[in-house]
């Protein structure tokens, strides 16, 4: 190679260096891609806190949440209650039981207007949120045609908080 080839080459290759530089001054974040650990490790640290705070929060009310499914489920029985009555012009009977919006009863009087998919979403009836069977009484207190009630957490009639009773009457 001759003197000239070779200070061309070194020519080159100085501007290519130099174009080099530009860009990462230019385009600092290409030069750096990722994140680091100390930042990764904030972020963890940051929804870690969150994710303590939020659930304190709902651990802390577990038997207030569970009143407030079984007074929506309350709320569904009566809604089919009402529709079953529309239909029937009559309530299911205590015999009969809340199962009558479920399947179509076998013990008279046997409706004669009964949809195939029941009165429910579902075949089976839900039991209240602490796993017991919801209590149905005909006719019901204060001169109601019905009451479905569930005795909240200790099963029993009466108690307080959690344990009180909750009932169609009541709502």
């Amino acid at each position: 190679m001759t003197n000239l080839a070779i200070r061309k080459m070194d020519q080159t290759s100085a501007a290519q260096r130099r174009t080099m530089r530009i860009s990462r001054r230019v385009n600092p974040a290409r030069s750096r891609a990722g994140f680091t650990l100390l930042e990764i490790l904030v972020v963890v640290l940051i929804i870690t806190i969150l994710a303590t705070i939020v659930g304190v929060k709902v651990v802390d009310k577990p038997g207030q949440a569970r009143v407030a499914a079984t007074k929506a489920q309350l709320v569904g029985f009566r809604s089919a209650l009402q529709v079953y009555h529309m239909q029937n012009s009559m309530y299911p009977t205590q015999e009969q039981g809340l199962e009558a919006l479920c399947r179509l009863p076998t013990t008279p009087p046997v409706p004669a207007s009964y949809p195939d998919e029941g009165y429910l979403d579902t075949h089976n009836l839900p039991l209240d949120q602490w796993g017991r069977p919801y209590v149905y009484l005909v006719p019901g207190t204060d001169n109601q045609p019905y009451e479905v009630i569930s005795y909240g957490s200790d099963g029993e009639p009466g108690g307080t908080g959690d344990a009180a009773d909750i009932s169609t009457a009541a709502m």
